[in-house]
């Protein structure tokens, strides 16, 4: 039994130190801007030629053992040329998506829950007629997207294009955010809309949200 156990440690730490290894490489050969003490669970996926910036204290889960809400997603950062992903100080994603092809900002204390997507661009026109070209996402519209500080996105949500999501507010779970979202306030759904202010008592019957965090 005791040399099980001491197996299992074994095994457990040195995948955990081959999976810090390769994720230095990666940033490093991506010129990646780390700062200190950030922890990454799994291995995350870097690509595009843009620039990705990390702050301290942020922890990043990546593959299904890391989050037990069950993704086997990793998560992926894709900048395009000129843009850049900045993420903020102790801030926690897991098993997400950011595309930028423009910027994504990211601002301290932010919680991205399990299998979200954060895209500041349509992909592809939406006139069918630019769709036939290719690729037709050069003429595909984009727009900053920027999460502020404390703000918390639930599980499974999509952030589209132009969206700010107010200071310390709350994304309710599978919803899909398609305008600006004020600070301290409630919103969900598929578009998501206004469910409550945060602090609001009187409303609090009303709310009915699941959300997962980084660390559920």
């Amino acid at each position: 039994m005791k040399i099980n156990n001491f197996l299992f440690t074994f095994i457990k730490n040195s995948q955990i130190y081959i999976i810090n290894v390769v994720n230095k490489l990666l940033f490093y050969l991506k010129k990646v801007a780390v700062e200190d003490n950030v922890i990454c669970n799994g291995l995350v996926g870097i690509y595009g030629p843009g620039t990705l910036t990390i702050k301290d204290n942020t922890i990043i889960n990546s593959g299904i053992r890391y989050n037990p809400v069950g993704d086997s997603n990793k998560t992926t950062f894709f900048m395009g040329k000129n843009a850049n992903i900045s993420i903020g100080k102790n801030c926690g994603i897991s098993n997400s998506s950011l595309v930028a092809f423009q910027s994504i900002i990211i601002e301290d204390n932010v919680l991205i829950g399990n299998g979200c997507k954060i895209y500041d661009t349509d992909f592809h026109s939406l006139d069918y007629r630019k769709r036939k070209d290719k690729p037709d996402t050069i003429y595909a519209k984009k727009s900053p997207v920027v999460i502020k500080e404390s703000a918390f996105i639930g599980a499974y949500s999509i952030i589209l294009k132009g969206v700010i999501i107010g200071e310390k507010s709350i994304v309710g779970a599978g919803s899909v955010v398609t305008r600006s979202i004020p600070d301290y306030e409630i919103w969900a759904g598929n578009p998501a809309k206004f469910i409550r202010k945060i602090g609001d008592k009187n409303n609090e019957k009303k709310e009915n949200i699941i959300c997962a965090s980084r660390t559920e």
